[in-house]
């Protein structure tokens, strides 16, 4: 059968590009059958996609596109493979280009502000969603797909399968970004090391509870304490009960913005983001599109006791139980450096590193065991003494395409055209076995990954589960998350060198939010800037009209409860039941 369709479509082709290099057809059944497995669809299923693809990119054939993503095994796999496989298959010659995740967010603000056409489409983060679906610079895909793109749009692109289409969904309910790729902040720890009888009665004997999975921050910090401090070895290694990083750099700021003060309990209930006070502490009301707010002052929370209490544990724990040198790393060191195999537990590991947490021993990585079976597993993140049922428990990051309107029409179809590919139920499955960055439930449903399961830490049970709702992006309540973001890491930074209390430090940096708020709300007023939909920020008043009083959360007499833990295997049977 496939065979037939696939001479078929050789037809078409050659009567559009007679004499051109192109060889769309064969070449797609040689990808299908090398590279493309295993898939969610059947051979002739991806036959049928590719025919598509072959045709819609007849217009474009010859055309040399650019576009751009952060450096992920995942994007990594995109730029090798993938975009040679779309050149071959379609005759679209793709540049994807990888650069650090601060210089994807620069390209991407310089191309909004200039006009100029940087690249042709993006791979950006989803914590942008209230950026874009505001400043009207990017392209409404849900618009764009029932008009001016109808004809290189994907029949199969199946929306309904993405798992996080409610991350990249602005204000108005219509979608801006499509993603590509998403993995989770979840709690890592050695399972190897908490089942030992010998540390378990230990534990239990100073904390009067388990050993076991920490539901709460005081679990966690006791857990630190005790391998840091009571244990402190293990097969002659000196080991440790914490891991993270405090590099005064950009990643710092988004070690913040990515849940940190909504894991502490810092805003309200509601998913994917809390309202009327979100994971970074910003003020909008329910109903509304116009954020009001971050200081404690105004209605917000970015300075409020949860969210300093958030900045002081993590400033706390860095420095009593990590590993020296941790205050030095980066994002791209500190998480790596659990495969040295000294720490005992991360509250905030990202899934987007899990390739590098299977690798063998002969590779370095001292979290395996000889058969390559992980001493290691993933968990629900805790979550601190501020926390209410019904908050978002952690981050997710989920990079999405993202074309601007200043990109050309021809350029943006063809561009558009290669972010479906990559992200097609073809090329998906595939994909997320190399990456591990999951963005369709076909493809973490298939029965590939239930044999590959027992190798990946619980990563595939949680993404099975109905928790992974509960882990989301940054969302609209941030209005300009460029503008914004770049406040943080510095604020953050004085905390770890110890220039500035976590209070102080988050009154700036609460202060510094609501200026620039301030600011684009002039611009939205004057010029439309932001479509209506800029800040609006309320008038200062005495903290204590806010203050449990529908604004920040008060301060907790106790910001230290009895430890809570969880036993994994009882988790993972209860994720598995549901």
């Amino acid at each position: 059968m496939r065979y037939k369709m696939l001479t078929a479509v050789a037809a078409v082709a050659l009567m559009a590009g007679a004499g051109s290099a192109f060889a769309g057809p064969e070449e797609a059944l040689r990808w299908i059958e090398t590279e493309f497995q295993p898939s969610a669809l059947t051979k002739d299923q991806q036959i049928e996609e590719m025919n598509w693809f072959i045709k819609a990119a007849e217009p474009f054939r010859g055309m040399e596109i650019n576009v751009l993503s952060e450096g992920i095994p995942t994007h990594e796999y995109e730029s090798r493979v993938l975009a040679k496989a779309f050149e071959e298959i379609t005759g679209i010659k793709v540049n994807h280009q990888i650069l650090g995740e601060g210089e994807v967010v620069q390209a991407v603000q310089t191309q909004m502000q200039t006009n100029r056409n940087l690249y042709d489409a993006y791979v950006n983060d989803s914590d942008l969603i209230g950026t874009h679906s505001r400043l009207q610079q990017a392209v409404n895909l849900t618009e764009w797909m029932a008009g001016e793109a109808k004809d290189v749009t994907l029949p199969t692109l199946d929306l309904g399968d993405f798992m996080g289409l409610a991350f990249t969904t602005g204000p108005d309910g219509d979608l801006y970004q499509l993603p590509d790729q998403q993995f989770a902040n979840l709690y890592w720890f050695r399972k190897d090391w908490f089942d030992r009888e010998d540390l378990q009665a230990r534990f239990k004997e100073k904390y009067g509870y388990d050993l076991g999975v920490p539901i709460n921050w005081s679990a966690y910090e006791d857990i630190a304490e005790f391998f840091s401090v009571d244990v402190k070895e293990i097969d002659g290694v000196r080991i440790y009960g914490h891991m993270d990083y405090g590099k005064r750099a950009p990643d710092l700021g988004w070690r913040m913005t990515d849940a940190w003060l909504s894991m502490a309990g810092a805003g309200s209930p509601g998913l994917p983001n809390g309202r009327p006070i979100d994971e970074w502490g910003i003020r909008m009301e329910e109903g509304s599109c116009n954020p009001s707010g971050a200081s404690v002052a105004r209605g917000g929370a970015t300075n409020g006791p949860a969210a300093v209490y958030a900045i002081a544990k993590w400033d706390e724990w860095l420095r009593k139980y990590a590993p020296p040198g941790a205050a030095d790393y980066d994002f791209y060191q500190s998480l790596p450096a659990l495969s040295q195999g000294n720490v005992a537990q991360q509250i905030f590991w990202y899934t987007a590193f899990l390739a590098e947490m299977v690798k063998s021993k002969a590779e370095g990585n001292n979290t395996v065991d000889d058969e390559g079976m992980p001493l290691w597993r993933a968990a629900p993140s805790p979550h601190g003494p501020y926390w209410e049922e019904g908050m978002k428990v952690g981050y997710q990051d989920v990079g999405s395409w993202t074309i601007l309107k200043s990109t050309p029409t021809d350029r943006a179809k063809a561009a558009w055209l290669y972010a479906q590919f990559v992200v097609s139920k073809t090329v998906d499955l595939k994909k997320s076995h190399v990456g591990l960055t999951f963005i369709r439930d076909s493809s973490i449903r298939h029965e590939s990954f239930s044999e590959r399961a027992s190798k990946l830490g619980g990563v595939v049970e949680f993404y099975r589960s109905p928790e992974r709702d509960k882990w989301t992006p940054t969302g609209i309540n941030v209005p300009d998350y460029p503008k914004l973001a770049q406040l943080w890491w510095q604020q953050i930074g004085d905390v770890n060198s110890g220039a500035f209390t976590p209070q102080e430090a988050m009154d700036r940096l609460a202060d510094e939010m609501d200026t620039i708020m301030i600011r684009m709300q002039r611009a939205d007023e004057a010029n439309n800037t932001y479509g209506g939909c800029g800040p609006r920020i309320n008038e200062p008043k005495d903290p204590s009209e806010w203050i449990g009083k529908g604004g920040a959360k008060a301060k907790l007499d106790n910001e230290k409860p009895q430890g809570e833990t969880v036993n994994y295997d009882e988790l993972v049977k209860r994720w598995a039941e549901n």
